[in-house]
């Protein structure tokens, strides 16, 4: 990330330029059509001194007769170049919007999971949607402007040195004070333009927030509390903008009055060239004319680099994600079969800090046998089972499937031989059938889909819905109770039948008689699976092969449940607090 945030300007443009020349025929098009309004909008210009010279002043009618004709054919050919620029243009932006989004968005999906789950929301977003936009703003915009105006100003300087090479000195002079307060003023526009796109991610984040815990917000009564956050980061986005539109404004002021000073010396040296009998009327109208059309161009130009500089700040900001590495998948091991045998070994895991979330831990879940995993909040243990489908990799240690480590694995191979239920239930705003049958699942027959439903007890409520298995389930899964997002959860895992099973607090949403009928279920799906279960209700577990205690990250107790029991320890301790039990008598 560093480093794409030390790209140059120039660096950052030529690879937004690489979403435009795939478009090069409509580009041509839009280039032709800009290169078509700057030679019309001078022709129209030039018509001005026989208009001036023969029918104002000599009244000679009869020479001027084709004017109205050629006025009418010049708008009729504007009208037909600004569709075409426009039209080609916006076709091109829009493509560019698309590209850059879809970039971003596929980096979304390959990024690692730490990744995201140490970054913002949404500054993320914001960059899926405002900076696309300012990106696509200053490709389309900015080259209309710098293209179509730079021609307008070429063309106008060729017409008035034809007109008169004497009055172009006062204005030419002018041009190069005006460069330099371009580039003077590009600098605060970039400046300013990063910090909006980041004040613009702390609202989207903020307001995420209270649209996702609005039950919270209220319960809590933080209205006001949200409200002054809003206040404060606005505030900030507020004063960035402002700082932003007075600079623009004073560059066009600056070069509104270095304009009106070029103007000044203009009419002053067009008297002196009139009386020497050098300048016509109609050469100095159309000359004056010329000059006056230049302005529009030269203050677009002064402008524009506004938008450019947003654009480039925010095509960093862009680059900064898509040039993240991605999940590390080195590994080539494809497996047609998976007994399901895990094994971990003297594995050693921390987040990044100086605090180790697990310490050498060593052990074996056999295949068709289960594995659950108790201990106190923070001991590691959601941190341990992510560890098997590579969510995270080890800091140190081995994790093997069938003897193979994990890291050998392709990791879409690894993950399909998988199933994963959390107590963060994720459900998509879809129907419940395609959150049953979702991703790969897509290709699972309609019988199959069935059977799962009906094994998580999915039918039992569906049946009720006045679509079925077609009903949307909303934002998160909203629209549904926490009892049966989690039975859709599990119904998921089902119809996945992967050899492996990771079950996170599988049954944490369910009440009593729906836990037992979900565990009755899962008891039929564990047989000849490897299953791996947290779980912090111990009723659960109790039928487990194997339970293993997590203190700190290290196992401090192993064995089953009436074992642990009768050790009188950790798991004894657990034990009492949820079932008030008297002391266990060593044994």
């Amino acid at each position: 990330m560093t480093e794409t945030a030390k790209l140059r300007v120039v660096d950052v443009y030529k690879r937004l330029w690489k979403y435009v020349t795939p478009h090069k025929l409509i580009g041509t098009i839009a280039v032709i059509a800009m290169a078509s309004t700057a030679i019309i909008e001078m022709t129209m210009v030039a018509l001005v001194e026989p208009l001036m010279d023969e029918g104002l002043v000599a009244h000679n009618l009869e020479a001027i007769s084709w004017l109205p004709f050629a006025f009418i054919g010049v708008f009729i050919a504007r009208g037909i170049a600004g569709f075409s620029t426009e039209a080609s243009l916006g076709w091109i932006g829009r493509s560019v919007i698309s590209s850059l989004r879809r970039d971003v968005f596929g980096k979304f999906l390959t990024l690692p999971s730490r990744f995201i789950e140490t970054s913002s929301i949404g500054p993320m977003l914001s960059r899926m949607t405002y900076n696309v936009e300012m990106v696509a703003e200053s490709v389309t915009s900015v080259v209309t402007i710098l293209v179509r105006d730079f021609l307008t100003v070429l063309a106008a300087i060729g017409l008035m040195l034809y007109q008169s090479s004497r009055l172009f000195v006062s204005v030419a002079v002018l041009l190069p004070i005006i460069a330099v307060l371009i580039r003077i003023l590009g600098k605060a526009f970039r400046r300013y333009s990063s910090k909006i796109q980041d004040s613009v991610g702390e609202v989207t984040q903020v307001t995420d927030e209270v649209l996702s815990a609005n039950r919270i917000v209220k319960i809590f009564g933080a209205q006001d509390y949200e409200m002054q956050r809003l206040v404060a980061v606005d505030e900030g986005n507020r004063h960035q903008n402002l700082k932003l539109i007075r600079s623009r404004s004073l560059g066009v002021a600056v070069t509104q009055v270095v304009f009106g000073i070029g103007i000044a010396g203009v009419v002053y040296l067009a008297g002196i060239e009139s009386s020497a009998g050098r300048l016509s009327p109609g050469s100095f109208m159309t000359f004056f004319g010329a000059m006056m059309l230049m302005m529009q161009p030269l203050r677009r130009i002064t402008n524009v680099n506004a938008t450019l500089q947003r654009g480039i700040a925010a095509g960093r900001s862009l680059f900064q994600i898509i040039d993240e590495p991605d999940e590390v998948d080195s590994g080539t091991y494809r497996a047609d079969k998976v007994t399901g045998t895990v094994e971990f070994r003297n594995i050693r895991f921390s987040y990044g800090g100086d605090v180790q979330i697990l310490e050498d831990v060593s052990l074996k879940v056999d295949a068709g046998t289960s594995l659950a995993i108790v201990g106190q909040s923070g001991s590691g243990k959601t941190t341990l089972i992510s560890l098997l489908p590579r969510f995270y990799d080890v800091d140190s240690g081995e994790i093997l499937l069938d003897g193979v480590p994990v890291q050998d694995y392709a990791l879409d191979d690894l993950r399909a031989h998988i199933s994963l239920v959390s107590q963060d239930i994720v459900l998509f705003n879809d129907t419940i059938a395609n959150n049953l049958a979702y991703g790969q699942l897509k290709t699972r027959s309609k019988e199959e889909l069935l059977r799962a439903a009906e094994a998580a007890h999915v039918l039992d409520f569906t049946r009720d819905l006045p679509d079925g298995l077609e009903t949307m389930v909303g934002d998160r899964g909203v629209l549904l109770s926490g009892g049966q997002r989690q039975r859709i959860a599990i119904g998921r895992a089902l119809l996945k039948n992967a050899p492996v099973l990771i079950l996170d607090e599988a049954t944490s949403s369910l009440d009593t008689r729906s836990e037992r009928r979900i565990q009755e279920a899962l008891s039929k799906l564990m047989k000849n699976r490897t299953t791996l279960v947290i779980a912090h209700r111990l009723s659960t577990i109790e039928n487990a092969d194997k339970i293993v205690v997590l203190d700190k990250g290290r196992i401090v107790e192993s064995g089953t449940h009436d074992e642990l029991l009768r050790k009188n320890g950790h798991y004894a301790d657990l034990h009492r607090l949820q079932f008030n039990d008297e002391p266990a008598a060593a044994g």
